[in-house]
């Protein structure tokens, strides 16, 4: 069902659905008049092929790993009791959280991971769009504590394949507020928040199903009617090539190490916030001249 530490494979049981939910919003699309983006979803689609030998290689790389971590764990967590479950759930999230929150704050993780903000629009083809270099950007690192912690491997990545499923549909813009669900759920409302490149969204719900880790750590955002959603790469003109989308983060990466001077100034460019890079201050400044 999925691959240990990170990207999932749906079981091919619920790609009628997608493929049904996909068809559902190019109908919405065409009720409202407005075009619907269809080489954002060609290019999407080609990323989601790219993705499938990496995923092969993610799992050699994650599974020594993992089974490492779970054969020296601390305790056996019993999921056959729903207190078990709960707690995978939970920590899975938690997890999940601070994994996506690294994957926008230490640059070296965002290479991989803003492959998937990449869209000029937002729409359901968009979840396709996941970065191939997982294994390198070494994301899946957020794990491993909870096989040592005592929770099965195969466990969490099944946990990890659900919530991946989950937030297929927070990708649309066919879907509005769903009241008191938004307290505590992520829903499409918050997920475009998280997806919107204006200053005043960056960098806000990060979580997978729940918003509870937005709300307690101070991350949470919501749409303000007065700034409309913008979405795609800050200071990055968008591209349909597969490989630019896929690999531009991590050359802009070698550009800036290479032009920085000293070592300090060089692991700022690998591990320091994507927005202080070289390359994002450059591109700040030709937009800034007239």
């Amino acid at each position: 069902m999925a691959i240990l530490g990170g990207a999932s494979v749906l079981p091919l049981k619920f790609y009628p659905f997608v493929a049904a939910a996909v068809a559902a919003e190019v109908a919405w699309y065409a009720t409202r008049r407005r075009p619907y983006p269809w080489s954002e979803t060609a290019t999407s689609v080609a990323v989601l092929l790219m993705r499938i030998p990496m995923k092969l290689v993610l799992a050699g790389v994650v599974a020594p790993v993992a089974w490492y971590a779970w054969t020296h764990r601390i305790a056996t967590v019993p999921l056959d009791r729903w207190w078990g479950l709960t707690l995978l759930f939970a920590g899975e999230e938690f997890c999940y959280y601070w994994g996506h929150r690294l994957g926008h704050e230490v640059r070296w993780v965002w290479a991989s991971h803003s492959v998937h903000h990449s869209p000029a629009a937002l729409h359901l083809a968009s979840a396709f769009r996941l970065g191939v270099t997982e294994v390198l950007s070494c994301g899946w690192l957020v794990y491993v504590p909870l096989y040592f912690l005592g929770f099965s491997p195969v466990a969490v990545a099944a946990m990890l394949a659900l919530n991946l499923f989950y937030q297929f549909w927070l990708h649309t813009e066919a879907v509005g507020t769903l009241g008191p669900l938004e307290w505590v759920l992520n829903t499409p409302a918050h997920h475009r928040v998280h997806h919107a490149s204006n200053p005043e969204y960056l960098d806000r719900n990060y979580g997978g199903v729940v918003i509870v880790w937005d709300r307690l750590f101070g991350t949470f955002g919501q749409a303000s009617p007065d700034v409309p959603l913008t979405y795609g790469l800050a200071h990055v003109a968008p591209s349909s090539n597969p490989l630019v989308v896929c690999l531009r983060e991590w050359t802009a990466m070698a550009r800036d190490v290479a032009r920085a001077r000293g070592v300090s100034a060089r692991l700022r460019q690998l591990f320091g916030r994507p927005g202080d890079s070289l390359s994002a201050r450059g591109a700040s400044l030709r937009q800034d001249i007239p």
